[in-house]
C-alpha cells in the first residue's frame, strides 16, 4: 500500500545554512539525509512509499554531487507529476559578501572555487543555480539570519499541528555519588533537605513510593523550596523554547537519586505535563538495590 510523502529538496548556494535547515527538518520529524546524489532520489522515494516509516522527508542536494546539473532537472520534472508526492523547494540564499565572509571564518575550500577564489566560485554557483532557485517555493535569504532565526523561519514555514511539539522537556532524578547526568541543562540540588534513607521504613523506597513522597514533602522548607522553583522553571521556559531549543534537560539530584530527588522530578513533571511536553525519568532510583542484588 503506498502512501502520500510529503518532501521538501534543500539546496541553493554553498554556505547559505543548509546544514542548519536540514538539522531544523530533523527537528520536526523529517526524514533527512544530506547531499543525496539525484541518481538515487527515485529509488529512494519509491522505497519510502512502500514502508510504513515517517512519510515527511526533507533532503539536501546541491553541489556536491558532480552529476547535479545533469540530472536534476529531469528528475524534478517527473516529481512534479508524481501523484503521490507533495513536493517543495527550499532554496537558501546569502549575499556575495556574507558568503566569503563565512568561507574565511570556516576556512574551507567552496566546492567550485577549485584553485581560484572562493567568489569566483561563489558567482559560479550562483549563475548555475539561477534556474533552480526559480523553481523554488520557498526561498530564504540567511544574509542577516542566525542560525537560530533561520530555524525559526524553517520551523514557521514547514511545520504542522502535528509536529509542532518541537519543544520538549526532559526531567531527570540522579544521585551526586554516581554523577552528574552529562546532558543536562539544568542541574538543582536537594540534598539540603531532610533524608528518608535514615528512617529505617523507608530506606528501601523510592520517591515514586507513596510513603516516600508524602515524608519529603511533608516538611516546610521541602514545599517552600518547591514553590520557588517551579515558579523560576514556568518563568524561563518560554524563553528557552523562543530561542530555539528542542529539547531542555532539567536535572535534580540527591545523595543517592533515590528518594528526595525522585520525589521532586516527579513532581515537578506531573505539574509541567499541564502545559508542556515532559518526559520523567530517574536515572539512579533502583542503583542501591541492583548494587546490593550483585552483591
Amino acid at each position: 500500500m503506498t502512501k502520500k510523502i510529503n518532501l521538501v529538496i534543500v539546496t541553493g548556494m554553498s554556505g547559505a545554512g543548509k546544514t542548519v535547515a536540514i538539522q531544523s527538518f530533523e527537528d520536526l520529524g523529517y526524514f533527512t539525509i544530506d547531499n543525496m546524489p539525484p541518481t538515487l532520489l527515485p529509488k529512494f522515494l519509491e522505497l519510502v512509499t512502500h514502508t510504513e516509516d515517517n512519510d515527511k522527508v526533507a533532503l539536501v542536494i546541491d553541489m556536491r554531487s558532480r552529476s547535479f546539473f545533469s540530472e536534476i532537472s529531469g528528475i524534478l520534472d517527473n516529481l512534479e507529476n508524481a501523484d503521490d508526492l507533495d513536493f517543495k523547494i527550499l532554496f537558501l540564499d546569502a549575499t556575495d559578501g556574507e558568503l566569503v565572509s563565512r568561507y574565511k571564518e570556516t576556512r574551507r575550500s567552496h566546492p567550485l572555487a577549485a584553485d581560484g577564489r572562493v567568489l569566483d566560485g561563489i558567482k559560479l554557483e550562483r549563475e548555475l543555480l539561477s534556474p533552480l532557485k526559480s523553481m523554488s517555493q520557498n526561498v530564504v535569504d540567511t544574509s542577516d539570519l542566525t542560525p537560530r532565526q533561520l530555524r525559526q523561519t524553517i520551523s514557521e514555514q514547514f511545520s504542522s499541528q502535528d509536529n509542532q511539539a518541537g519543544f520538549r522537556i526532559e526531567v531527570v532524578s540522579f544521585g551526586f555519588k554516581y554523577g552528574l547526568p552529562l546532558d543536562a541543562d539544568l542541574v538543582f540540588d536537594v540534598r539540603f533537605l531532610p533524608n528518608p534513607h535514615y528512617v529505617l521504613e523507608l530506606r528501601e523506597k523510592t520517591g515514586l513510593d507513596k510513603e516516600v513522597y508524602d515524608y519529603v514533602m511533608s516538611f516546610d522548607e521541602s514545599n517552600d523550596f518547591y514553590d520557588k522553583w517551579f515558579s523560576l522553571m514556568t518563568s524561563i521556559l518560554p524563553g528557552y523554547q523562543k530561542e530555539g531549543k528542542s529539547v531542555l534537560t532539567i536535572a535534580v539530584g540527591c545523595t543517592g537519586g533515590q528518594h528526595r530527588s525522585t520525589a521532586f522530578a516527579h513532581r515537578l513533571a506531573q505539574d509541567l505535563e499541564e502545559e508542556w511536553s515532559v518526559n520523567e525519568s530517574h536515572r539512579d532510583k533502583d542503583r542501591r538495590k541492583e548494587t546490593v542484588n550483585r552483591s
